[in-house]
């Protein structure tokens, strides 16, 4: 089980990395696009720091090994974060990413949790962290 909780991680750690590039770089305009309107701050400035956040969430997911249950959690907050972004685009109907409709933008809704849980998981941090993890977050 230990293997594939390695996988796992890696493999969010790659998707962290390849969506913070994108903020930065190929898919700017798509994200600046899911970024709602309510937000005080200017689109891009949004993008652009979440794209560093992502960049930084997806190499310690990689990297971090004394405190991985607390990467796991940071990454379950971020998650937790943007989380009302993504319900804005769903109920405002605003498209971005191929999400071109109300029941896109609703799978991808409920795919968010499914990212939370994995973070968790993947980093021990849950749902029963061993007395060494919780060493770790201390």
């Amino acid at each position: 089980m230990a293997a594939v909780r390695h996988l796992a991680r890696w493999a969010l750690g790659a998707f962290f990395l390849f969506a913070g590039t994108g903020h930065l770089t190929f898919a700017r305009t798509q994200f600046q696009a899911q970024v709602p309107p309510w937000v005080p701050l200017d689109p891009d400035l949004v993008v652009v720091l979440s794209g560093v956040v992502e960049l930084g969430l997806g190499l310690a997911l990689l990297l971090v090994r004394r405190r991985r249950a607390l990467v796991g959690w940071v990454v379950a907050a971020f998650l937790v974060a943007v989380f009302p972004g993504n319900l804005a685009q769903w109920m405002e109907g605003r498209d971005a990413f191929g999400l071109t409709s109300d029941t896109a933008r609703a799978v991808r809704l409920l795919f968010q949790p499914v990212l939370i849980l994995w973070a968790l998981w993947s980093t021990g941090a849950w749902p029963r962290p061993d007395d060494r993890t919780r060493e770790r977050l201390r």
